[in-house]
């Protein structure tokens, strides 16, 4: 959003997607001084949801900022004025405030002193979401071991070939999302979501899936939409894009809204399983730990026998205000089932 005059353009804070009414300036990527050319990144805001990049407007010299970091500004507000390359005269900001690194605290002849930093915005903002998650509602885990040996041997025959056609590596994720899908259409209560005062609970006829990404500047939850009408290799791809879209900072406000059920996959760094936090006002929320080889005993024909195969543990945290331990059960029940039985070569292809 820009007002422009015959010599200057004012830059204005745009929209940053539905429900956004104001952001705070987290760091300016010019100064006073500086060519900038239209399209380059020009400054970093944060909001509740997202810290994103405000590209410039127009080529020029950037010759004013009329806002500074850490200020709180409205979408739509007047922030910065470039100037064409006639009229190269400079404003210096009145505001000298420096542009720190967010390092408050090191006594530069002591290397064993402590490092003090500032929390970012986005951090403070998750920080202050976790808390009223557990503070309003009544969450409870229920953890089930999972043999997914039949889906490692999928991936291990088709791994080249997925590759190749999809351009994205097969994980065993996409699987635990489309058995995610697949139940939620059978227990409801769990793609559903509750209202502050817990007087209702809507249940959602579509699955809007949060994936969970931990990128550079903290953890964020894209939503893949409609995810109910994607297969695997659908899944995956999505999954990809999201993931790597949070971390190179270029996803939008408006994708990290809407979600019905969120999957994260506490196992990526090894852990064996974890008591996710919901991300209200959603009902539940699954999380996927570390696939583990282990010696098994096996039964065929009635002969004991012990074999290699690959488990997991899958944790779903719930509200339990509205969710019981049994509808918790079922539903794991359901995703165990078909992740031990329900697909086969076909659903790769």
């Amino acid at each position: 959003m820009t007002t422009s005059t015959r010599e200057t353009t004012t830059v204005c804070l745009p929209a940053l997607g539905e429900g956004v009414d104001a952001a705070v300036i987290t760091r300016w990527l010019r100064d006073p001084g500086d060519r900038v050319e239209a399209g380059e990144p020009l400054l970093e805001v944060a909001t509740d949801k997202v810290d994103t990049e405000i590209p410039s407007p127009a080529s020029g010299l950037l010759v004013d900022v009329l806002v500074h970091e850490d200020d709180s500004v409205a979408v739509g507000a007047d922030i910065a004025r470039i100037a064409s390359d006639a009229a190269p005269e400079v404003v210096p900001p009145t505001d000298p405030r420096p542009r720190a690194d967010d390092r408050v605290a090191a006594a530069p002849t002591d290397t064993a002193a402590p490092d003090t930093q500032k929390l970012s915005r986005l951090r403070r903002t998750i920080a202050s979401r976790m808390m009223e998650s557990l503070q309003t509602s009544a969450q409870l885990t229920t953890v089930f071991e999972v043999d997914v040996t039949a889906i490692a041997r999928l991936r291990q025959e088709h791994k080249a070939d997925f590759l190749a056609r999809t351009g994205v590596k097969l994980s065993f994720l996409p699987f635990f999302a489309r058995a995610a899908i697949d139940a939620l259409a059978d227990h409801r209560v769990l793609n559903a979501s509750v209202n502050a005062d817990v007087t209702e609970i809507t249940h959602h006829p579509r699955c809007h899936l949060g994936i969970a990404v931990d990128g550079e500047r903290g953890l964020m939850v894209p939503v893949i939409r409609d995810a109910q009408d994607l297969r695997i290799d659908g899944l995956a791809q999505a999954i990809a894009d999201k993931a790597d879209r949070v971390r190179a900072g270029t996803i939008t406000v408006d994708e990290l809204t809407g979600g019905t059920f969120t999957l994260t996959n506490t196992g990526s760094r090894g852990a064996l399983f974890d008591t996710p936090i919901i991300n209200l006002p959603q009902t539940g929320i699954l999380g996927t730990g570390a696939v583990v080889e282990r010696l098994a005993p096996t039964r065929v024909d009635g002969a004991l026998g012990i074999e290699v195969r690959s488990f997991v543990h899958l944790a779903v945290s719930y509200d339990h205000r509205v969710v019981d331990g049994a509808d918790a059960s079922r539903f794991l029940g359901s995703v165990k089932h078909s992740l031990e039985n329900g697909f086969q070569t076909s659903d790769l292809l």
